[in-house]
């Protein structure tokens, strides 16, 4: 079940790349821009066919995709491609814009290429690909949240503790045969209870009845419960406990009974709000990825132990597929559990591409912004069109960022196998 779980993560990482790659291409397309290749994957072509312009196919490594437009960066400054230039930042530049260049083969091209679009229509086509990313996200998270539901605890009895946590027990399990017993066991209650009313109160959700039981003194409390069908009141004597052993303050009552969680559907209308919550988290996970690549950097390399809540790659995430597909749950929690992790990755590329900086789409839609920017106060102070924006000029950054991120793809994919994140 495990290799199902991996090749489900597949499938559904290559579909999403496919679809952002379409999130580009159709527009570029609609505005006239010369599109000469779509593939997915990098590395040695494995299948490809052309159609009209456009070359489709499939490469050897499916850990991305892209989509290659004529004319991505426009002639230097004198309208000329030189082909070399003095000094080892220049000649990359030239040799972007010079390959860029060398894909325009046919008379009458020079219109079909993307510097020369409207500001907004290349805003269109940079954000077409997260965009697409984003509707996949709200789509799965919208089948997670209102089709099958969000795991909730309910005033149903999943365990019974046998005995009070204490220091020398903090379990619970009466280890060494000694300990007091807890309410729920000296009342005999019983997995599959169903608690409806506590001192006459009904209760009818797990918060209101964990709240009843930190409010009540010790002593006993009467305790309405369902059992196969029939209603029925039990003595429950209610035992306090040091809250530290919970991970809380000061002493508190202690049923010792913990809940049935079940999915539960939530309203259409509730999405949104979910969707933003998750949106907030993931943007805050970004602004705080420099500090975490650090921490997992030393877990790596170190005996130190890995955050569960920092950066997990590729492969970690398939080892957490894998286990969904595996766990002994239900099929639908598994299914919906799988459907939030891939509706997270979409969420994750969304908010990723958005950064300004290349090679990501972020970068061009800010060299787009700045373009329009600057045409506009050309246009106030009366002075001619400047022209596109070169991009080509801001290469030696992309090269840096995408040295960097291989860098931490690498840190990322060790921890991942030395040190796997797992469920629970």
């Amino acid at each position: 079940m495990t290799l199902v779980g991996i090749i489900a993560l597949v499938i559904a990482l290559v579909i999403s790349i496919a679809l952002h790659e379409l999130g580009h291409m159709v527009p570029a397309k609609k505005f006239g821009v010369k599109v000469t290749q779509y593939m997915i994957g990098f590395g040695p072509t494995l299948w490809s066919k052309k159609k009209g312009d456009t070359e489709y196919g499939v490469k050897g490594f499916l850990l991305g995709g892209y989509i290659r437009m004529i004319g991505m960066f426009p002639p230097g400054p004198d309208g000329q491609i030189k082909a070399n230039s003095t000094g080892r930042l220049g000649t990359l530049i030239e040799q972007a814009r010079a390959e860029s260049a060398a894909e325009i083969v046919e008379p009458g091209d020079e219109k079909r290429t993307f510097y020369a679009l409207p500001v907004r229509q290349k805003l269109v086509v940079m954000l077409g690909g997260p965009f697409m990313n984003l509707v996949l996200a709200v789509v799965l998270f919208t089948i997670v949240f209102a089709g099958f539901g969000t795991p909730t605890p309910t005033t149903t009895v999943n365990t019974v503790t046998a005995c009070v946590p204490s220091a020398q027990d903090p379990e619970g399990t009466c280890a060494g045969g000694t300990g007091q017993p807890t309410g729920a066991a000296a009342a005999g209650l019983q997995p599959g209870d169903q608690i409806v009313a506590w001192d006459a109160a009904p209760v009818s959700q797990w918060p209101e009845l964990s709240q009843a039981i930190r409010a009540s003194a010790p002593g006993d409390h009467e305790v309405t419960i369902v059992r196969d069908g029939q209603q029925t009141t039990v003595d429950v004597p209610l035992t306090a406990v040091d809250g530290t052993l919970l991970g809380e303050s000061g002493q508190r009552g202690f049923l010792g009974v913990s809940p049935v969680v079940e999915l539960q559907p939530m309203p259409v209308t509730a999405v949104p709000g979910q969707m933003w919550d998750i949106s907030i988290r993931s943007a805050q996970a970004l602004v705080s990825f420099p500090a975490k690549m650090v921490g997992l950097t030393q877990a790596a390399f170190t005996d130190a132990a890995r955050d569960p809540e920092g950066p997990v790659g590729v492969v970690g995430v398939s080892r957490l597929s894998g286990e969904v597909a595996a766990a002994d749950a239900p099929p639908s929690w598994r299914v919906a559990q799988f459907l939030a992790i891939v509706a997270s990755l979409n969420l994750f590329l969304f908010l990723f591409n958005l950064l300004p900086i290349l090679p990501l789409d972020g970068g061009h839609v800010a060299g787009a912004l700045y373009e329009g920017a600057r045409r506009k106060v050309a246009r106030w102070q009366g002075r001619p069109d400047p022209g596109p924006v070169d991009v080509a000029r801001m290469l030696p950054v992309a090269y840096t960022v995408a040295m960097v991120l291989i860098v931490m793809s690498v840190i990322i994919l060790w921890a991942d196998i030395v040190k796997p994140i797992r469920l629970g």
